[in-house]
């Protein structure tokens, strides 16, 4: 079957410190995951996506690695995520590793020894490192991006960082190279080839150990350049392709995504997939309602998901069809939310507005990606304090969607038996938050909605990824046809609306809401949504 699988996966990202504590510490750990597998298992999910697990002083969340081939005690150890993936595999699931290629911690061995270090290694530094700060410095200056840092000593000058100061960039050469700037290495220079077998290394050390593959933490940032960012985002994926034809012998059934979109550079694709971000312009365009700040990376626009119907698919259709024109049968990874921003439910979004967006999510034709408590429609609870670098940009906090999960109506949600003190983050407090054992016995629930869509997508090929999508009508409502066999239509707005054209004549409803089928008019409801299958392919 080879990496083949990720067509036909539906995944859902696991933020390990808040789903689920076994210990009683306060803190998620791979313990809690193992014992709630049979949850995930039983929403129809096949892939995991960790966030980082590994060794880590934790100033970003576990992005800055102190140890790559060590679980970071607060989750378990290594033999926990063996177990782990071994009981995930019995249940029919793959586990993905979130893999921080780009930068350690300062707390890595390796940084450490050449932060004592006379001068150069001369088997090639792995960090980056200047006697006399550039004269040049980056044409971007803005929380978490690339920058010098004085060197804290013995060795002198300054070292680069990739985001916080605490997580200096490895070093894997510059996209331009010339006299008086000795730090600038060429892409194979011993430094940079000592970590492309470094991430080899790492890759293999947990493959062996059955993981299914990784998903790359900012991918195409390796390569470095404060003139010509794009000429180093192609090095970059050159370094990749590199990965990718080893990976393709040595492990062939593993796979390795972005965060992001991969370069078009006119080489093979190294990954396996695109990402389209929650902070990126075609996932914010359709959901982002900026009531969890304000992104910095794109002008603020009407959200297409919003009772206001104000907003428009055009950018997210434009990105889809950029993603598509070089190989139509790329799969591209689209997330409910994620870690990185907002939910899925934030500000004035409520559960009744849900069922469009997922509906949409589940059979657009991406691979889907659940964010953990996404399948109850836990809500972005604002006001969260500071936590391990969640506030990364002054413009948005990133705790409020990385709250505990609401297992029940327990202690804590039923996340953990430790003082509400000394959570990792505070539980939402709201009272009628919801939860899993609630929702599971409310056959109406978003949980029972989000089991039937991915059992209907699982069932039906023509709702996978693998089958074309042709846009009937990108505004109000939003419809589609899946292979020509069968018809989605989702309206997230609040006022009724109604769509006519001759290719409903006859679609029978799979699943709906708020929707109805006379001749060749179809009435949908505020927030309806529905799947129907076209006369002749029932």
């Amino acid at each position: 079957m080879g990496s083949d699988w990720l067509h036909d996966a539906v995944m859902y990202e696991v933020y390990p410190q808040s789903f689920a504590d076994s210990n009683g510490d306060g803190i998620g750990d791979l313990r809690g995951v193992i014992e709630r597998l049979d949850h995930i298992a039983s929403l129809g999910v096949d892939t995991l996506w960790f966030n980082p697990c590994f060794a880590s002083p934790f100033v970003d969340a576990g992005y800055d690695v102190s140890d790559y081939l060590r679980i970071a005690p607060r989750y378990g150890s290594n033999e926990d995520m063996v177990e782990l993936v071994a009981e995930a595999k019995r249940r029919g699931i793959r586990v993905l590793l979130d893999l921080v290629a780009g930068h350690t911690s300062i707390d890595h061995p390796w940084f450490k020894r050449e932060l004592h270090a006379d001068g150069p290694d001369p088997e090639g530094d792995r960090y980056v490192w200047c006697k006399e700060l550039p004269v040049r410095e980056w044409s971007l200056v803005a929380p978490g991006t690339p920058a010098w840092v004085p060197s804290p000593g013995p060795r002198r000058g300054w070292y680069l960082k990739n985001f916080f100061d605490e997580q200096p960039a490895l070093n894997f050469g510059w996209a331009h190279v010339g006299e008086g700037e000795p730090w600038r290495d060429a892409v194979d220079a011993r430094g940079p080839r000592r970590n492309i077998q470094a991430l080899k290394d790492i890759m293999a050390f947990w493959l062996e150990r059955g993981v299914a593959g990784f998903r790359i933490d900012m991918a195409f940032s390796l390569v470095k350049d404060d003139g010509d960012m794009e000429r180093g985002r192609q090095l970059t994926a050159a370094l990749w392709g590199e990965i990718r034809e080893w990976l393709d012998t040595a492990y062939p059934d593993a796979v390795i995504v972005p965060e992001g979109k991969e370069p078009r550079t006119g080489a093979p694709l190294a990954f396996h997939a695109d990402f389209f971000l929650v902070i990126q312009q075609e996932h914010a365009s359709l959901f982002d309602n900026h009531f969890a700040g304000v992104l910095p990376f794109q002008a603020p626009q009407e959200p297409f998901f919003d009772a206001a119907g104000r907003g428009s698919t055009r950018v997210f259709l434009d990105g889809w069809n950029a993603a598509k024109d070089l190989d139509p049968g790329r799969p591209v990874i689209m997330s409910t939310a994620d870690h990185d921003f907002d939910r899925l439910r934030c500000g004035p979004r409520t559960e009744e507005q849900l069922g469009a967006a997922l509906t949409f999510l589940l059979t657009w034709g991406s691979v889907p990606c659940l964010y953990y408590g996404d399948e109850i429609g836990m809500r972005y609870v604002p006001g969260m304090p500071d936590v391990e670098g969640s506030i990364c940009n002054p413009a948005y906090n990133r705790a409020g969607c990385r709250t505990p999960m609401q297992w029940d109506d327990g202690p804590n949600a039923g996340f953990s038996t430790a003082d509400p003190s000394r959570l990792y983050l505070p539980v939402d407090p709201d009272p009628t938050r919801p939860t899993v054992a609630a929702q599971e016995q409310d056959p109406n629930s978003t949980l029972n909605l989000v089991k039937r869509l991915i059992a209907l997508r699982q069932s039906t090929p023509a709702l996978g990824s693998r089958v074309a999508t042709r846009v009937l009508h990108e505004g109000y409502p939003f419809a589609y046809l899946r292979g020509e066999t069968h018809l989605v239509v989702v309206n997230p707005q609040r006022d009724p609306t109604t769509l006519s054209t001759g290719e409903l004549s006859g679609a029978a409803p799979l699943l709906a809401s708020g929707i109805s089928v006379v001749g060749d008019t179809l009435t949908a409801e505020g927030f309806a949504y529905g799947i129907f299958v076209l006369p002749g392919h029932a």
